[in-house]
């Protein structure tokens, strides 16, 4: 299948793989000497949460949070026209991810791996400046059970495990053998324009897949410097930069609370609402947000993710929000590596209202 980027010659994928199982390796004997918290998405049901310990199985060795959303109500409106053959994302009912397929900004892999039965091919990768887009299709001999792939595939940035990420995962069962899958990686600092993207599939008994495979940024990305703060009932919000490419638009920010809890702060359930100059309002899909204890704060970082805007907008209102959650929960390691289940505590927690902010939009 053609690329839509150039790719590295003779680059040594074998090598890389090697590596990515050695970080594996090395993140899960790292736990054992981390004590870490884990708060999830407001919209993951309890029922997901055993999917979502495989996404957070290399991320919390660095001692980091990582919200993500198993399925969120954005990638089911994503998956839900996706047939058995095609391009994953240009028969998405992303428009984003329709655009970037249109272009030719997407690279196009087509691999497939194997394993006990499975058939697992990755279709095509999105790297801008919202992050990754992964789209790949699953093929399997017997039927496949529930949550059978947990939260998605874990990954690596030239062979290492990035220090934390957030992201969503989703599946569309077009039948009890057959799924399309789309997986958001957002990476919200340190990422270069181009690197080997490592890539690691878990099966609920005990299969792996590996794809190694170069990718680059998008470019063409317009970026909107925008420093706008504000403090509201103890929550701090600065909001850098907004950018704005063909596949859709991202706000960039980074939200603070004095606390030690997780799921009592607020400051990681920021949303954002955006409308044009003619009170059209851009659909949002938003995925989660990275955060760490600093000192006495709580500290969170993301990139929002909505719809590309068309040509004739001149200018944003962006309205931030809380989107506080209804259930949830964790899991917590202590020094010895047991884990054990965190009760959800955040019924309690008070709704604040920011105020709306206005950005140009450069020609």
């Amino acid at each position: 299948m053609k690329e839509s980027h150039e790719q590295v010659e003779n680059f040594p994928k074998e090598q890389v793989r090697s590596a990515i199982q050695a970080g594996i390796g090395q993140a899960e004997e790292q736990i054992k000497d981390n004590k870490i918290s884990y708060k999830y998405s407001h919209r993951i049901s309890n029922r997901k949460r055993k999917g979502l310990y495989a996404l957070s199985s290399v991320a919390v060795a660095f001692g980091l949070l990582v919200a993500s959303s198993y399925q969120s109500p954005a990638l089911a409106s994503t998956l839900s026209q996706i047939p058995i053959i095609g391009s994953v994302f240009g028969d998405s009912n992303s428009v984003g991810l329709k655009q970037a397929q249109k272009n030719g900004l997407t690279s196009q892999i087509g691999e497939t791996q194997t394993v006990n039965g499975i058939s697992v091919t990755l279709d095509e990768i999105l790297y801008d400046q919202n992050g990754i887009s992964l789209g790949y299709i699953i093929k399997s001999e017997k039927k496949l059970g529930e949550y059978y792939f947990g939260a998605g595939m874990d990954f690596t940035i030239n062979g290492k495990s990035p220090d934390g990420s957030s992201g969503s995962y989703g599946e569309k069962v077009q039948s009890a053998t057959t799924r399309a899958a789309i997986q958001e990686i957002n990476i919200s600092e340190g990422m270069p324009n181009s690197f080997e993207l490592g890539l690691i599939l878990h099966g609920k008994n005990g299969e792996t897949w590996y794809f190694s495979n170069p990718i680059k940024k998008i470019t063409d990305i317009k970026k909107v410097p925008i420093h706008h703060s504000q403090n509201v009932d103890g929550i701090t919000l600065n909001v850098k930069e907004l950018s704005v490419s063909k596949t859709g638009i991202s706000i960039s920010y980074e939200s603070s609370e004095k606390g030690e809890d997780f799921e009592l702060s607020r400051a990681g359930d920021i949303e954002f609402q955006v409308v044009d100059q003619d009170g059209k309002k851009i659909a949002s899909h938003s995925g989660g947000a990275e955060g760490q204890r600093l000192k006495d704060k709580l500290v969170f970082k993301s990139n929002k993710k909505f719809d590309p805007i068309n040509s004739h907008v001149t200018e944003l209102t962006v309205t931030p929000y809380l989107s506080l959650p209804t259930d949830g929960g964790g899991v917590e390691f202590d020094e010895k590596g047991e884990s054990k289940d965190i009760g959800f505590k955040g019924g309690s927690l008070k709704s604040v209202k920011f105020k709306s902010f206005k950005v140009k939009i450069p020609e």
